[in-house]
Order: structure tokens, then sequence, then C-alpha cells
């Protein structure tokens, strides 16, 4: 089984640190979009099972209510597991009965709401355009609809926040009583308005006691921290990410995707004119084999639970000590080997790149 991952590029408005594919919502150019969506999933896809669908972006919400649904059918294209994952992403002031009713009637599960934050003064920095305010209203609504696997989308360690802005912030998202919260500590990416205006990053202590005080009161709330960013109750995992840390197969449709089938990367090209053209494809290359188990490596060490070293053997018919240097990194306790699974202790996660740089050949 595979997964996919579907782009939408449009958005209502641009964040000022997103460095994704997007653009600017035009109702035209979204038709057209959706329709070249059409036949490149009719052009790659192999017809086979697929356990997770994500529909991220840019604002996949930002579609009109017809192009949502037209959306969705081309959906039906895919063949489902019985046990299927389908997330979509909703901005906060997208959240309302007519685009919900839909969503539920297409069998979407999962659904992932970018806040990023309850503070008016970092949401201003960010460029979002809800109001604090709306954010409990507007998950009432999702529950009320009977979606009870949501996942809210945290920021942190912005230069317009302290310590106390950032406790009260994180205390008003534990209120939620979501099953899934994403963490993302601010990054100033190329091609952003916050590059542009060359603002800069909050002091790495800083930025660390954020991430190490996250880590503490939402484990006390009964939060898995199963992944470097992303925090879970029981039983709501994302299953679509772990696909990309487990480096198993997916699809990458529409503009900007990325993907990995029948052992090769590719990445989609971001011109929407070539992509509108039929011109899908940006690059393509087959992984090799000293490629593939780094990236085993590289993504399955994000996952606290770390990677299984029987099932690596399984895989590649090599111990994983004899690939990569992991002796030295376990004599230092940067590394820890328990029950079959090679991980990075918690306290160690933040440095988790020089880690992997110490480790790999």
């Amino acid at each position: 089984m595979r997964s996919v991952y579907i782009h939408i590029p449009f958005c209502r408005s641009i964040c000022s640190y997103c460095d994704f594919c997007k653009m600017i919502y035009n109702d035209l150019w979204a038709n057209d979009y959706l329709d070249a969506l059409l036949k490149e999933i009719e052009k790659y896809y192999e017809g086979d099972l697929i356990k997770t669908i994500y529909i991220g972006g840019g604002t996949p919400s930002s579609l009109s209510l017809p192009l949502l649904n037209k959306l969705f059918e081309i959906i039906k294209i895919f063949k489902l597991s019985p046990l299927n994952e389908i997330t979509f992403e909703l901005n906060v002031d997208d959240i309302n009965e007519d685009i919900l009713k839909i969503l539920k009637e297409n069998n979407v599960n999962r659904i992932s709401v970018g806040i990023q934050s309850f503070n008016n003064k970092k949401l201003k920095f960010l460029n979002r355009k809800h109001n604090s305010k709306d954010i409990f209203k507007k998950i009432k609504l999702l529950k009320s609809y009977g979606f009870d696997n949501i996942n809210v989308d945290f920021m942190y360690a912005l230069p317009v926040e302290d310590m106390y802005i950032f406790k009260k912030d994180l205390k008003k998202f534990i209120k939620l009583g979501v099953e899934h919260i994403s963490t993302y500590s601010l990054i100033i990416e190329d091609n952003t308005a916050l590059k542009i205006n060359n603002v800069k990053p909050i002091d790495e202590t800083l930025d660390y006691l954020m991430y190490k005080y996250i880590i503490k009161k939402l484990r006390k709330k009964g939060y898995n921290h199963y992944e470097v960013s992303n925090f879970a109750k029981v039983g709501h995992q994302s299953s679509h990410n772990l696909v990309y840390w487990n480096n198993e197969e997916y699809y990458g449709f529409g503009l900007g995707s990325h993907g990995y089938i029948n052992d090769v990367r590719y990445e989609n090209v971001k011109n929407l004119v070539k992509y509108l053209d039929g011109e899908y494809r940006k690059e393509e290359y087959i992984v090799s084999l000293k490629e593939d188990m780094e990236n085993e490596v590289i993504f399955g060490l994000r996952k606290l639970e770390g990677i299984n070293i029987r099932k690596f053997f399984e895989k590649y018919d090599k111990n994983i000590q004899d690939v990569f240097n992991i002796e030295k990194a376990l004599k230092n306790k940067y590394l820890i080997l328990e029950n079959e699974y090679l991980k990075i202790p918690e306290g160690k996660i933040y440095v988790m790149n020089e880690i992997l740089n110490m480790i790999i050949k």
C-alpha cells in the first residue's frame, strides 16, 4: 500500500513565513489547475491500494465550494484501503458548516488546522488573517460535525514574543482539547517576507528553553512526543506523516509536490503555466542503496521510538552498525539501543542534525 499527497497551491493571502509553492487564489486558475491535477493523477497513479491521503497547500480550504466538490470527484479515482486516513488542511477563517458538510460527505476523517497562535501580535507578524477569538468557536464547530481527529499547528520562537507570551499561547492550545499538536520553531526561509525584511531569529538558548517547556507541558497533559515536532494522544499519531518518517513510498501530485515511487524520488514543477501545459515533473532520479539507507536513518531518527535494527537488516541485508558510525554515538549517549530500537534520547533530540552528521559516513 502507498500514500498520496495532493498540493493545492492557492491562498487568499500569503503568510510572511511561508516558503511553500503558493499563489493568490483565482477561481479560473484553480479550475484549470484541478483539470491538470486529474490528468497528472491519471498519468502516474498505478491503481494500487492507498492507505492515506493528505490534502495540503497552500490552502486547500481556499477553494470555492464547487471546486472543492470537483477536487473530491477527482480523488475518487484512488482505491482506498478500508483503514484509510484522509487529512484536509483548513484555515481557521475558512471553517464553516458548508465546507464541513462537504468534507464529511467525502469521508475526510482527519483535520489539520493552521492556527499558529492565539496571540494577535504573533498573528499579525505571521500575516495570519483569523482573529484569536474565533479559534475556540471554530474548533467546537469541527467537533460538533463529528471530527474527532484534529491536529492544530502551533508556531513559536517568534521575535515578537517572550516566555510569558509563549507560555500563555501554549496554554490556550492545550485548552482546545484536540488529539494532535504539531509544533514549529520559526525558521526564516529564503523567498519569504520575513527574509526580505531582514528579520532575525531569536536567541538559540531561548528557542531551546521553549522547546523543552513544550515537551514537558504536553507530556503532562497526556500527549505522546512521538516525533521531533509532533505530539499526539493515544491512537492519534499521523499515519500519513509516518509514511515519510518510515521511508515508505508515496505519490505527490500537484504543483511543487515531491514523491517516492518505485525507488524513484521526484519533484514537480512550481510553474503554473508549465503544469497546466502537462509538464509535471521538474526532476526525478533513482535512489541508490546508500542514499536509501541514509534516508532510513535521517527520517527514522526523527521518531522518538527510533529505528528497528532488525527491520533495517531485513530490508537492506546489512547491519546498521556496519553502515553507520554509531558506536561512538552510543558510547557518548547521543544514541541509545533499547529493545531492538536505535534512537536519540529525548533530551538530545534538539541537536538531531549534529548527531546525524556524526553517524553518517
